[in-house]
Order: structure tokens, then sequence, then C-alpha cells
């Protein structure tokens, strides 16, 4: 089967046209060794990754952890990838009528972290529909420290520089942590705006440990699932009072049902992404949860995924 679609799931995101506003966030398949099957998954878009300019092994293992009590997962995979030449390969042969796109990530033994992003998207842009700067993995030493004013700045200047040498620019996102305080979010709309970023992902896993029952909780790494549902969607939130609406959000963080998926879309979102469900409610899941908010969003009588967005946002301010 293609993609869950009706006239009220078909969206415009950033400029791409997506059957419905469902994807698969990045990590799932980092070396983009199943485009074609996942993307007759149900998906409406799918984002592969992280790629780093070198392959590298990531962190010693075990290095993922399931919380079943809690619904949840912890990784510290750090970027573990078969680097950018080899996922280009497999990008020139992905399925055409799908809508997939890469997360950038850079080297953790890298001298210049913030011209890997540039660097990925140099060598696989010309196979992408769009692309994703990732500076909120918590895996990789200090990486969210480019997160901060003047480094994503210098960052996203270098990645933009990039895209406008591909043969056909693709549409850039910027994927950021939930672990942010409000005036973090407020500087981060600020410098996206500047950039000319085209989409916010909101969020990346969290640090935070809050409430957990699972025997695995005090592990280190990135906390996934149902528990980053709330502090993720609250981030959201304040995301798109930050940017005025003014560039669009993709929000990820504990999407395990399609009620779940109403309320980020609500919060803000104008598309999701999930993850970690799938782990325990497996592939099926993509298409339960777009044929829900279909149904959700025919109840509360809008006539299309766009009209919603945002239409709930005060209650997570």
């Amino acid at each position: 089967g293609g993609p869950v679609t009706s006239s009220r799931l078909r969206c415009q995101v950033a400029g791409l046209a997506l059957p419905n506003p469902v994807g698969l966030a990045a990590g799932f398949d980092k070396n983009a060794v199943a485009l074609a099957p996942l993307s007759r998954a149900g998906f409406g878009f799918v984002e592969v990754g992280a790629a780093t300019p070198l392959p590298q092994p990531g962190n010693p293992r075990p290095r993922l952890f399931r919380l079943t009590e809690d619904r949840a997962a912890i990784n510290r995979f750090g970027f573990n990838n078969e680097g950018m030449e080899a996922i280009a390969a497999r990008l020139a042969r992905r399925p055409r009528d799908a809508v997939i796109g890469l997360n950038l990530g850079a080297n953790k033994t890298s001298s210049d972290r913030a011209g890997d992003f540039a660097k990925v998207l140099a060598g696989c842009g010309a196979h992408l529909d769009f692309a994703t700067v990732n500076v909120s993995s918590p895996n990789t030493e200090k990486l969210r420290d480019l997160q901060g004013k003047a480094a994503l700045a210098a960052l996203l200047a270098g990645v933009m520089q990039a895209r406008a040498a591909l043969p056909t620019p693709v549409p850039v996102f910027l994927k950021i942590a939930p672990d942010l305080s409000e005036a973090e979010i407020d500087e981060i709309a600020e410098v996206a705006d500047a950039a000319g970023i085209d989409a916010i992902i909101a969020t990346n896993t969290t640090l935070s440990r809050d409430g957990l029952k699972s025997r695995h909780r005090d592990q280190a790494g990135g906390l996934s699932g149902a528990p980053l549902f709330e502090k993720s969607t609250r981030v959201l939130a304040q995301l798109h009072r930050a940017t005025g609406g003014n560039i669009p959000l993709i929000g990820v963080g504990g999407i395990a049902s399609a009620k779940d998926a109403y309320a980020k879309i609500k919060a803000g979102a104008s598309a999701v992404q999930l993850y970690t469900a799938l782990v325990f409610g497996g592939l099926s899941l993509v298409r339960e949860i777009a044929t829900g908010l279909d149904q959700l969003l025919a109840r509360d009588g809008f006539v299309n995924v766009a009209e919603a967005v945002g239409q709930g946002r005060e209650a997570w301010l």
C-alpha cells in the first residue's frame, strides 16, 4: 500500500506536498537501507539518518534501553552510521513517489562540527526532498552547544550556502531539543527566521527523567516515548507563539495515537513524526494514526488539517 490520504489529510508543509502529515522521525533508518518499504508503510513523509561526513561506530554498547513500563526508550547511539557516501548512494536509488528527507549530523572527532552539516547536505542534497540540521542530539558531547545564538547563526549560514549550490535547493529544517528555556526558544525562533529556515522540528529526546518507573531510568542518553509527550508539546506551543506561526513546525515526542498526533497539531504542528511508539505498537500504528486523525478532524468540522494547526495552543502555555 501507499500512504493513507484524504482531502482532509493532504497538506503543504514548507513547500512539500504531503499525502498526510504523519512522518517517520530520524534514527529509525539511519543508513537509508529501507527506503522502499518505509515509503509504503503509510507515512506521509520519511526522514532517514542521521548521516555524518565520515562513517562512525557510535558509542559503546549497550546503548539502547527499552523502558516498557514507561512506554519509552533511552538511547545513546551517538550518530552511528555508515557515512554520507554510502547513504548518498542509497538515496540515489530512492523511490521517487515518496517524500524523503535526511537528518544531518556531525562527526564526533570533527575539527569543524558546524561545517559537517553543510558537507553532508552538499554530498546528499541532490537526492533529497528536505534536510534537517540536527544540533539537538544529546549523545554527541557538546553538540547541543551549537543551539546557542551565535553558533547556530554561523552554522546555519554555512548550511544555507551549501543549499544554494545544489542543483535544486531543498527545504532545510532545524531540529531542536526539548530541554530549552523560553528565552532560548525565543532566540532559536529569531535565528531560524533570520537564516531562512523552512521548518522547525520540535523536539529531539530529553535528558530529563521525571516520573519514570523502569529499572533503566537512570541510563545516560536521550529519553523518547510517552514521557516526552507533555514536555515536547509545551516546547512546540511556545515555539508556535515565538514564531507567530510564520515557520511551519513539525511535532515529535511521545506520539502513540491519533489523539496524540491531533494534540500536537492543535498545539502548533503542521505535521508530526513518530518513532518510539512503533517499538510498542508496530508499523501498523502509522495507518491507524493517520486514519484516526482524519476522523478527529472530521468530527471537529475541519475541512483540512491546516485549519486545525495551533487551534489549541493556549492550553499548553
